[in-house]
């Protein structure tokens, strides 16, 4: 009967690539034969763990033997009722080509240090921070910033060679920046990994004449001072990504990092923000609330007046269309939202207390709504619990 990769390697077919791997790398560390010389079974169980991450290390293979009960090219596993056929002759067995990318795991696993692989050419990028005021983030503003970075020399265009000089392709990896390495594993044949170059420090150039002005380095750190136009209705934390402004690439091609700048917004001491909306709690006197008045109150646009209604109460809520900040990037603004709120003196003298009960009693009861409705409710508390 054939053997099933899963129970062999202890995982559900749910498990995640990560868990497969890991499950496998535990595995083949126990019974590698350079752990267990000379025996037979751990040997034996070496070769049915590799041939069962064979299938389920590769995502076409898995999904092959999910569907189909086999891997084909696999020597029939799970389909033709032969297990795991075609491993009695190991000696000069290729994992690079064979195992995919169990080449990487045991090199990092026995110290082969797999897995390298020539990066694209890319300068660094550069992060700075860069604080505004809350009317500059609202409007938009031009700030200057001050920063180093590494510039393409201009002497040698960035090769590193001296004059414009030659510069050689590394003859050891044949200008790829990196080589394969051969590890043997004994009896059980050998493993190949992609490691940099380091005859050429990967670079796969050789220059014979350095540059005097860059050291050979195709770069020197320069100070720069850069523009930056902030749009409006950048938030605080937003982080501006201007490409191509960042370190410079290594060599004479390659593009540029980028620069990123963390925007730092001051607060208003009144008004407080929200996406793109406005919030101002507006406090009031109580004849303010009765009798209507005109207040000053702050916009993105300055200091306005704004008209009180009378018998407004407390908790009132105005909005004020398009008084908020501009959308980023878009068209229209935010709202301003005012919250009105009836502030009562913490305490007054008896002679105008005397005053308020005597104009209280002018007020026809039938004005307090609410509170009408309230005592209504309260005379009929029995009826709540029937």
């Amino acid at each position: 009967m054939a053997k099933n990769p899963y129970d062999i390697l202890g995982v559900s077919k749910s498990a995640t690539p990560d868990e497969i791997k890991s499950a496998y790398r535990k595995l083949a560390k126990q019974y590698h034969p350079d752990q267990n010389p000379g025996n037979k079974d751990a040997e034996s169980k070496f070769k049915e763990i590799s041939a069962a991450y064979e299938i389920l290390g590769d995502a076409g293979k898995k999904a092959n033997y999910d569907r189909f009960g086999s891997a084909e090219g696999f020597g029939g596993m799970g389909g033709g009722g032969q297990g795991f056929g075609g491993f009695e002759g190991f000696e000069g067995f290729d994992f690079s080509s064979a195992f995919g990318n169990m080449g990487d795991i045991f090199g990092s696993m026995f110290g082969g240090g797999g897995g390298a692989r020539q990066r694209a050419n890319r300068g660094n990028d550069i992060q700075i921070n860069i604080n505004i005021s809350f009317f500059e983030a609202a409007n938009g503003c031009k700030k200057t910033v001050t920063f180093s970075r590494f510039e393409k020399c201009h002497d040698c265009n960035g090769t590193g060679a001296k004059n414009g000089t030659a510069v050689d392709t590394c003859t050891y990896c044949q200008g790829r920046g990196a080589v394969r390495q051969t590890t043997r594993l004994g009896r059980f044949g050998v493993m190949e990994n992609v490691v940099p170059c380091t005859a050429c420090n990967a670079t796969g150039r050789v220059i014979r004449d350095k540059c005097g002005q860059c050291s050979g380095k195709g770069s020197s750190k320069k100070t720069v001072d850069y523009d930056v136009n902030v749009p409006a209705g950048i938030a605080d934390g937003q982080i501006l990504n201007i490409a191509g402004e960042g370190d410079a690439a290594q060599g004479s091609e390659g593009m540029s990092g980028s620069l990123l700048i963390g925007i730092r917004v001051a607060s208003h001491p009144i008004l407080v923000r929200s996406e793109f909306d406005l919030h101002l709690e507006l406090p009031i006197t109580f004849t303010q609330a009765i009798l209507g008045d005109t207040v000053k109150i702050p916009t993105i646009d300055g200091i306005i007046d704004f008209k009180v209604p009378p018998y407004t109460q407390s908790g009132t809520v105005h909005r004020l269309k398009g008084k908020g900040i501009k959308r980023l990037r878009s068209v229209g603004s935010g709202d301003l939202i005012i919250k009105i709120f009836v502030e009562i003196p913490d305490k007054v003298d008896k002679r105008l207390q005397e005053y308020i009960r005597t104009l209280d009693t002018g007020i026809d009861a039938r004005e307090y709504k609410k509170k009408n409705t309230y005592n209504d409710k309260i005379k009929n508390a029995s009826s709540w619990r029937s």
